[in-house]
């Protein structure tokens, strides 16, 4: 017990993760999914916020891109004191501003694993994302990246083909803009969601039952800071995501109405559920 508190005194968190990426106002997905997946990891979560959005249950109202001033500051702030030993990011809209945090990443440690979730559309289908960021995303960010984790729909905008494409076709082809790894998600597909993930030479299927849930706002966000944080705390990439792909399941699984449209996954499944 700590002198004088009454509370029990806890070890801290040693691993520490940045997100990069816009605020969700309805905190399903964005940074407020990727702090709390970060905490319910039990390490430390840090954010750079690229964007503002006025976002619910039901859609995205209003998008407000931060400067890109904005976000190297609060980078550098981040990694300048504290440090990271892992960095994910999301939303980041423009060329310019997936620029300058491609830029940014490139001066990180090698070292230092870096999963981008390539976000082009939230999950009602608005678009997140201009056509130059696209290009920008497949020339300056995938070829930093140790993970890049798009769902059927971001693999095929971004490889130009089209969502019948094969999974494991896909991936290939976007190994191609030099990220280490590529996991394409199967949650858009027709039966039992699968996802593959390939570094061109060792490939991996993970499966899940679909659950019976429509409430999965946040799922892509939620499992690439999965993924990060498991990759902070020292797994391999396979192992990670395959820790990563048991959280998300138990999240989905677990989601929530909340609002009248789609509710978001449950980042504390585990801790209310065991």
């Amino acid at each position: 017990m700590s002198a004088g508190t009454g509370l029990t005194k806890v070890a801290l968190p040693t691993a520490r993760v940045l997100t990069i990426a816009g605020s969700d106002s309805g905190g399903g997905a964005g940074i407020q999914a990727d702090l709390k997946t970060m905490l319910a990891h039990g390490v430390h979560g840090m954010s750079a916020i690229t964007a503002v959005t006025a976002q619910n249950s039901v859609g995205v109202q209003g998008i407000w891109s931060l400067p890109t001033e904005a976000v190297e500051a609060q980078f550098r702030s981040v990694v300048d004191d504290i440090g990271v030993d892992a960095v994910k990011t999301g939303m980041l809209g423009s060329r310019e501003m997936v620029e300058c945090v491609a830029g940014l990443l490139a001066g990180l440690d090698p070292a230092i694993p870096i999963v981008v979730d390539p976000v082009c559309a939230s999950k009602h289908g608005d678009p997140l994302i201009d056509e130059d960021a696209v290009a920008a995303l497949r020339s300056r960010l995938l070829p930093v990246a140790t993970v890049v984790t798009p769902n059927l729909g971001e693999a095929a905008l971004l490889t130009g083909t089209g969502m019948e494409t094969p999974p494991p076709e896909l991936a290939a082809r976007l190994l191609a803009f030099g990220s280490s790894w590529v996991l394409v998600k199967g949650g858009h597909s027709v039966g039992d969601p699968v996802d593959h993930l390939t570094d061109g030479v060792e490939q991996h299927a993970f499966a899940a039952p679909r659950a019976d849930n429509r409430h999965t706002h946040g799922t892509g966000c939620t499992l690439a800071s999965a993924l990060a944080c498991q990759l902070a705390l020292g797994l391999d990439v396979v192992s990670a995501t395959a820790a990563a792909k048991d959280y998300i399941t138990g999240a989905i699984a677990a989601g929530f109405a909340l609002g009248s449209g789609i509710g978001p996954v449950d980042h504390f499944w585990r801790q209310r559920h065991g």
